[in-house]
């Protein structure tokens, strides 16, 4: 993969790069025409290291104004950096709500989306009669009360391989809407409340959508029993309210 070709020019190989952020300032991860983007700031910093057009492919979007731990991208390059080195140049390069963590050479089958077998997201409430100042950028401030065993009650539903397009939003395009959730935990940390999904894939505005229905049924506007008949209507009218973005976070992507 490393072999200089008869021109002398080197092959392309194949980084791979975890990057934590914060997505406040961004329109999300995408590259978009009119607004900025992670991927777009990126594909910038990588241009100017190996002095070549970039394009990087990530585990999954995140949306606007949403966060990342653990993000994955791959990209092809001349290796003119060692892979070592790479996590040091870009971060000279990146602004400071960008960082990259990791980095290494993978095969050329490698794709950071199509080869990932899951993903973990932590979506965070700030549930104090106050906002906690230092949280108002990453966690969703209800200063309401909410009924942690009947969340919890209604999270078990969500557990295992169901048809999820009622927790899905309009404008995403997939072959279906059937996923496996391993985990959909709830902690409490002070006025925290930390709600965990961990899983196969998951759809459009998932996340942000089934959020929205466990606090739906934590302040009792649903009850428990609603999140089977929601996921068997496949209606996301049924469903609850779309907690806002900056609460997310893509803690991890496992391959």
């Amino acid at each position: 993969m490393l072999c200089s070709k008869d021109n002398g020019m080197l092959e392309l190989v194949n980084y791979r790069l975890t990057l934590s952020y914060e997505g406040t300032a961004y329109s999300g991860f995408q590259i978009q025409k009119n607004a900025l983007t992670i991927q777009e700031v990126l594909e910038s910093c990588l241009k100017k290291l190996f002095n070549q057009p970039i394009r990087v492919t990530a585990a999954g979007r995140t949306d606007a104004g949403a966060h990342a731990r653990g993000q994955v991208v791959h990209y092809f390059a001349s290796p003119r950096i060692p892979v070592e080195r790479l996590p040091d140049a870009l971060n000279g390069l990146l602004p400071k709500d960008i960082v990259v963590t990791a980095s290494c050479l993978e095969k050329n089958s490698f794709d950071a989306r199509k080869n990932a077998l899951g993903k973990r997201y932590r979506y965070t409430v700030d549930n104090g009669k106050f906002p906690d100042v230092f949280w108002r950028r990453y966690a969703w401030h209800l200063p309401v009360s909410l009924d942690l065993e009947e969340m919890r009650s209604a999270a078990a539903s969500l557990v295992g391989e169901h048809d999820f397009k009622g927790f899905q939003a309009t404008g995403g395009s997939v072959e279906t809407t059937v996923r496996r959730l391993d985990e959909v935990s709830i902690k409490r940390e002070g006025q925290l409340i930390h709600f965990y999904l961990e899983g196969s894939g998951f759809l459009y505005k998932m996340v942000r959508n089934i959020v929205g229905t466990l606090v739906d049924v934590g302040r009792a506007c649903k009850g428990p029993g609603e999140v089977p008949d929601i996921i068997e209507s496949r209606n996301r009218k049924k469903a609850g309210v779309t907690a806002p973005a900056w609460g997310l976070c893509l803690e991890e992507v496992f391959y």
